[in-house]
């Protein structure tokens, strides 16, 4: 009943921060497809914050969603993944793809998959998604294995989360 309470609070608070951007989260859900083999990810995060990360790390202006939107918005989007996100599964470093993008009111969501052969026993998640750019930044995570599921927040004192099954 715990982790019940703990995803109304989530959701409570990503629904307040649509209304006054005063919370700084990111939402990653990952699911291992166990017909796939693979794990499948989607990232959701505030467009403004993460034009802004993006702008300022690569001294880019990706002007999201206008007629003058960079060509390879997409390079940048996934060097900046690469770069801040990461995954062990069972104790090895999973490299993985960057499939797309798509923007939905304020938010980008992004989608990732990686081949994994095994089933996942541990995953060791690594988020520092718009950490050095916003203090109270905390990073959601939620890993679905089945019927197995467990969350995790991180934070900058805590970009690391071990989900064992």
């Amino acid at each position: 009943m715990l982790s019940m309470k703990k995803i109304a609070c989530i959701f409570l608070l990503f629904t307040l921060a649509f209304t006054s951007h005063k919370y700084y989260l990111s939402l990653t859900q990952i699911e291992y497809n166990k017909d796939q083999k693979s794990l499948e990810v989607i990232i959701n995060v505030f467009m403004d914050d993460i034009e802004l990360a993006i702008n300022k790390e690569y001294d880019v202006d990706l002007r999201l969603t206008t007629k003058q939107e960079l060509e390879d918005v997409d390079t940048y989007f996934e060097r900046y993944l690469q770069k801040n996100l990461s995954f062990l599964v069972n104790n090895k470093l999973v490299k993985y793809n960057f499939i797309g993008k798509e923007y939905e009111g304020d938010l980008v969501y992004f989608y990732i998959e990686s081949a994994v052969i095994d089933n996942p026993l541990s995953l060791k998640v690594i988020n520092t998604i718009l950490i050095a750019n916003f203090e109270q930044q905390q990073n959601v995570i939620k890993f679905k294995n089945g019927s197995k599921r467990q969350s995790k927040i991180l934070s900058k004192n805590i970009n690391k989360a071990l989900l064992n099954f």
